[in-house]
């Protein structure tokens, strides 16, 4: 599914649960829940919002969006999500990953939640691919952390020492870990766990990865780092740490 089925797939939820609806609201509702921050999230929020305008949604127009951030911080989800269900949306767009899915499926068994994130079925969201159930649909990805180390010991083929960098925070990250861990030892490489919730510690995880000198880093796939990739780029390179 790509983004425009994506959008286009929230655009028929918005519609259906209106046109059953006795006493309906002067414009839909979508709940956007997100891992990081406005800021950091602007390239992400002017695509949804462009997708939602192919389909036909404007925003202030025909459509409302409530915006609601964790700022990098997972723990705050629950609480975000379950306002927004207090909101009575009418769909939740778990936009940022398997935690936000989680979060919002944790606040509600009725409202249409749309995401994109990892493995759903692996990490409870849906039942299964051809029968999801419930009432999550979207766009599913696998954990990509082993291919990225294995492209990074490809790229650096003498390679002794790599850390993974991951949000303890991060309900998947010690499956995650796991992964990455079975893809070091088939290759023969030591793996150094790195932990981060903030962006204060993840200037301190540098600091401990170039006192180690890693041949490279991995950074798993987490609303905080994502949020902050750019952030992430500046101190790999100045601290001449490869990054996949």
């Amino acid at each position: 599914m790509n983004r425009r089925e994506l959008i286009l797939c929230i655009g028929n939820l918005i519609v259906l649960p209106r046109a059953l609806r006795a006493q309906q609201k002067a414009m839909p509702v979508i709940g956007f829940l997100g891992v990081g921050s406005p800021g950091s999230q602007a390239a992400l929020v002017a695509a949804f919002r462009e997708g939602l305008n192919e389909a036909g949604w404007v925003e202030g127009q025909n459509l409302t969006i409530e915006y609601r951030w964790a700022e990098g911080r997972l723990d705050r989800l629950p609480a975000l999500a379950a306002d927004l269900v207090e909101r009575k949306v009418d769909v939740i767009a778990a936009m940022a990953g398997t935690p936000a899915a989680a979060a919002a499926k944790g606040a509600t068994s009725t409202i249409p939640i749309v995401f994109s994130g990892g493995d759903p079925v692996e990490r409870g969201l849906v039942a299964s691919l051809a029968r999801p159930s419930g009432n999550l649909t979207g766009v599913s990805s696998l954990d990509l952390s082993p291919k990225r180390f294995e492209m990074l010991s490809e790229l650096v083929p003498r390679a002794k020492l790599i850390a993974i960098l991951i949000n303890p925070n991060n309900p998947f990250a010690e499956t995650t870990t796991t992964n990455v861990r079975e893809a070091a030892r088939t290759k023969g490489v030591q793996l150094h766990v790195v932990k981060a919730s903030t962006e204060g510690e993840i200037d301190a995880a540098f600091t401990i990865l170039d006192q180690m000198h890693v041949d490279g880093l991995i950074q798993t796939s987490d609303g905080l780092f994502n949020s902050r990739l750019d952030h992430l780029v500046a101190l790999a390179a100045r601290n001449a740490t490869r990054l996949a």
